[in-house]
Formats: structure tokens, sequence, C-alpha cells
């Protein structure tokens, strides 16, 4: 009977044994789990604001060299430009704004229908040069990329007349003819500015103006006009219906 009793005994402590082992092994699995490194979330980069565009000494002392002999009769020294003859191109909100592609390719094909002639014949090399005496001109981050990303405008282009009648005709002449109605403003109603030009870069311009030239800002209490930016996009949806009038 006690050795009965004592088997029994020796099998329930084994058994518990067991089970303790058992236990154990599942808490130090759950250990394991409770402790296991979580992947850190990587921070989320930062909204672009721009990149500052420093281009080489030696493409600008060529650029400039380019620039006076090729633009300087119209734009003027230092490309400050002259009401009525050639905006300016050294204007800081027209440098943050402007993107090389949209300088490049007016430098390069012109501007038909106005002063401005094509010099596709400096070459990629002169015009790229040229532009960098342009950017040379200022510290400030370049925008462009944000602004050309912005979305298209869809306004109303009828109401958008109303506005460019009111507001823009004055310098920019009926039609957006520029220079050529004896205005100030430059040709904007021109295929060869609209097809080159993006809804965010006539937005951004419109909003802002061109500070040192007669081109002020319409956006905001202290501007020359308050419009919206629905206002704004009106007049840019009717501005790209004028090269087909």
């Amino acid at each position: 009977m006690r050795i009965k009793q004592l088997s029994l005994t020796l099998v329930m402590a084994a058994s518990l044994a067991v089970a303790g082992c058992s236990g154990g092994g599942d808490q130090g699995q759950d250990k394991k789990k409770a402790t296991k490194a979580v992947p850190e979330k990587k921070a989320e980069k930062p909204a672009s604001r721009g990149v500052v565009i420093k281009p080489s000494p030696e493409m600008v002392a060529k650029g400039e060299k380019l620039y006076k002999q090729n633009c300087q009769f119209c734009h003027q020294a230092d490309a400050i430009g002259k009401p009525g003859v050639a905006p300016s191109l050294t204007n800081p909100e027209f440098l943050r704004y402007a993107s090389d592609k949209f300088i490049k390719g007016t430098i390069r094909d012109g501007r038909p229908g106005t002063g401005m002639p094509p010099f596709a014949h400096l070459g990629r090399s002169g015009i790229e040069a040229i532009l960098a005496y342009l950017r040379s001109h200022t510290t400030e981050p370049n925008l462009s990329a944000q602004v050309d990303a912005q979305p298209e405008a869809h306004g109303d282009p009828r109401l958008g007349k109303i506005w460019f009648d009111q507001v823009c005709a004055t310098c920019h002449g009926v039609n957006g003819d520029g220079y050529a109605r004896g205005g100030t403003g430059t040709a904007i109603g021109k295929a060869g500015f609209l097809n080159k030009a993006t809804d965010g870069f006539i937005r951004m311009t419109i909003k802002k103006g061109r500070s040192n030239t007669r081109m002020l800002g319409f956006s905001g209490p202290d501007a020359l006009a308050n419009l919206s930016d629905r206002e704004i996009d009106d007049i840019i949806a009717y501005l790209r219906t004028i090269p087909s009038k």
C-alpha cells in the first residue's frame, strides 16, 4: 500500500515538474514577445521649402558676358527691366517662382508677337549661362517646383474677363497684348507666354506681384485689389481663352 502511495506521489510530482517547465517556457516566450523591439517609425521628411541655387562663378561670368551682348539693350543693366520695353528678370518674386525650364524656354523661343526675339543661336550652354547669371542675383530659395505643382485653375472665364478688364487690362492691354497696346505690362495674353507658364506661376504672380516694379500684388488687405482665390482662378481661366481670339 505504501509502495503504491509512494509511486503515485512520484508520478504527481513529475507531472507538476513537467507542467512547471512547460509554463516557464510559455512565460519566457511571452516575455520575449513583450520585450521584442518595435521598429521605430521613420521620421517624416519636412515639406520642401525650395532650394537655393548657387551657380558656379565661371558660369555666371560667361552668362554676364552673353547677357550684355544680347539682352542688356532691352532689359537694362543687371536685368532690372524698363517699363513699356522689357520686364525685370532679376526681380525677387520672378526668380523665386519661375522655373529653369520656363526661363530657358523663353530665351530660346522668344515671345512671338512681341519685341522678344528667339535666342536659340546661343545654344544650350549659352542659354544656361545666362540663366546662371540671372540666378546669381538672388540668394532666396527657388520655389518653382512647388508653384508649378499647384492645381490647375478651374475658374469661370466669363467672370475672369470682367476682372481682367477692370484690374489687368489697364497695364497689360486689351486681350493681354502688353507693350504693343502702349501698356506698362507684358503680353500675358500671347501663346508664347501661356504655353510655358503654369497656372501656379500665374496665380502666384497675381497674388504677390513683383516688388520694385509696377506689377503690384492683388491678394490680401494691403494689396491693390483684394482678389479672392476663386476670382484669381477666374482670371487665369479667361487668360487661357485669349490666344484663340
